[in-house]
C-alpha cells in the first residue's frame, strides 16, 4: 500500500506541476488512494522530493538529485547503528567495536557518511579504526556516535 503510493506520488510530480500538499493529496483521491496530510508529509520526506521554482513565483515538487546518495546514506546509518557495540578514541584514532563480522560494514557507512575531519578507516572482524586529523575531532565524533546510539 505504502510502496504503491509512494509510486504514483513519484509518477504524478513527474507529470504535473503539483505545488501543494493538498493538491498531492485530491489527485490521489482522484485515482481512488485515500490518505491523511501527515501521511503525504511522511511520504515527501521519505522520497526526498523538493520545491524547484518554475518561474512567475510558483514552485513544483520534484526528486531531488540527491535522492540515491540520501537513500544509501540512510541504509548505511541504518547498517551502522545495528553493528556498534562500543565507540572510543585515544589520541587522533576513534576505535569501534562492533558485532563479529560487522565491522567493514561499520566503516563503509562512515566513508559514506563523509565524516568531517577524517582521515580514513581501516576495518577487521570486530573492530573499525578512524584516523581523525586531531583530537578535538576524534573527541566529537565519539560524541556523535553516542547520541546515534541513544
Amino acid at each position: 500500500m505504502k510502496n504503491d503510493r509512494q509510486r504514483r506520488i513519484l509518477e504524478i510530480v513527474e507529470r504535473e506541476l503539483i505545488d501543494t500538499q493538498e493538491q498531492l493529496q485530491q489527485r490521489l483521491q482522484e485515482q481512488g488512494v485515500t490518505c491523511t496530510q501527515a501521511t503525504i508529509s511522511r511520504d515527501i520526506k521519505q522520497l526526498h522530493l523538493i520545491k524547484e521554482p518554475v518561474g512567475q513565483g510558483r514552485y513544483r515538487y520534484t526528486v531531488s538529485s540527491q535522492r540515491n546518495r540520501l537513500n544509501v546514506a540512510d541504509k548505511l546509518r541504518s547498517i551502522f547503528r545495528e553493528s556498534i557495540v562500543s565507540v572510543d578514541f585515544a589520541q587522533n584514532i576513534v576505535v569501534i567495536k562492533t558485532m563479529s563480522g560487522l565491522a567493514p560494514a561499520a566503516a563503509a557507512a562512515m566513508d559514506g557518511m563523509n565524516v568531517p575531519d577524517m582521515v580514513g578507516t581501516l576495518a577487521g572482524d570486530d573492530t573499525a579504526m578512524l584516523v581523525m586529523k586531531d583530537m578535538d575531532a576524534a573527541r566529537g565524533f565519539c560524541e556523535e556516535i553516542h547520541e546515534m546510539l541513544k
